[in-house]
Order: C-alpha cells, then structure tokens, then sequence
C-alpha cells in the first residue's frame, strides 16, 4: 500500500521562535508543513479581534482564503491580572510597534517590569494564554482550541532561550522561566504545545496520510 501525500498545511506565523515550537509538535505527524514566509501570496492580517480567540480565527481564514491551502494560525501572548490583564492580545506590540530592529522583546520585557515595579511581589502572577483555529482552504474554520500555562513573573530576566516574555515567566514547577528551560521541555507544558496538542485530532482527521 502507498500512502497518499497530505495537503500543505502552512503555518500562520513568520516569528521563527513559534515556527520552531510548531514544527517540533507536528514533524512526526509526517504532516508537510510551511510557514507565511515561504507563501509569496500571503497577506497582512489586521488583528482586529478584541480577544486571543477572534484573532486567531482572523488570521487563519483569511490566509486560507489567500492561498487556498489549509491554515493553522494562534493567538497568544501575556496575561497579567495585577496590570488588568495587559499586556494581553497586544502583547507582540506593548512597547508599541517597533522599528524593525530586532528588539522588540527587549523593550516590551522592560516596559512590563517598569509597569510591575509599583505593584507588590504577590501580585506577579501570571499566565500564557493561546487559542489555535484549523481553517480550511474556502476558510471555514473547522476545529478550534486553547491552552494556558500558569507561572509568575520574575524581576529580571533570566536565561537566553525562547522569545517574547520567557525570560521573565517563571514555571513554578520547574523553578525557573522558559528562557531558562530547554525547547523540548517548554513544548510539552508550554500554553501553545497544549493548544496545539488539543487541536491536533482535529488536523490528523483532516490532513494526516491515508493509506491507499
């Protein structure tokens, strides 16, 4: 028997730290993946939703719609109660759009521990947040899920792995952040490998090999 090549499942993301994440959870579904930066027909997704969940359906069904190829996007990003829940869906953009220098992470780690410097130690806590959507290539969605991981935020950072806010997030577990942890450990507890993982059934039904 042979089996039948899987549809394209291009990845709804050019940030190289997720595609990293993303591509280590589906590789050994034997499912071809590609990210929007390998798609020349790719467009700009205005991220218009006022919640994790709305942006990530956004961006999945228009970039289905734009290549004709089935699309799995996610929403994530930073939760912090004691800042009234910000820097949340602009977590990506809190010290504000950025220059194209490449520090981007630099200043929105700064600027969220100047904000907590006021805020007592108790008030630290905090949690990722991420929600996926599978759309196919009219840009139906067709599956939806999400994850969250619970820690706190550290003082400094600490450690030079990940992106984004790993270096200040803190898994209590483990006693350090996810810039500290190594890849394959951060996927398995991370709030994007459990979304995925979650979401995973619904991209095997539609896309893994079947036997001819």
């Amino acid at each position: 028997m042979t089996a039948i090549p899987p549809p394209l499942l291009v990845l709804g993301t050019t940030n190289a730290g997720k595609l990293r994440e993303l591509t280590l959870l589906l590789e050994p579904l034997g499912i071809a993946c590609r990210s929007l930066a390998d798609e020349p027909l790719a467009v700009e997704v205005e991220e218009t939703g006022t919640s994790f969940a709305e942006n990530a359906a956004l961006k999945a069904s228009l970039q289905a719609r734009a290549l004709g190829a089935w699309v799995l996007a996610e929403d994530s990003g930073l939760v912090v109660p004691a800042l009234g829940g910000a820097p949340g869906i602009f977590s990506a953009r809190f010290a504000g759009a950025g220059n194209g220098d490449g520090r981007a992470d630099e200043r929105n780690n700064a600027l969220l521990l100047e904000r907590l410097a006021r805020h007592r130690d108790a008030d630290r806590a905090a949690h990722y947040a991420c929600h996926a959507a599978l759309a196919d290539p009219s840009g139906a969605i067709v599956a939806t899920a999400e994850g969250v991981c619970g820690g706190l935020l550290a003082e400094a950072p600490q450690g030079a792995g990940g992106f984004g806010y790993d270096p200040l997030f803190i898994v209590p577990e483990y006693h350090r952040t996810f810039g500290d942890l190594a890849p394959d450990v951060k996927s398995v507890i991370s709030h994007r490998g459990r979304a995925m993982r979650a979401i995973i059934p619904a991209i095997v039904r539609h896309l893994a090999p079947r036997p001819r």
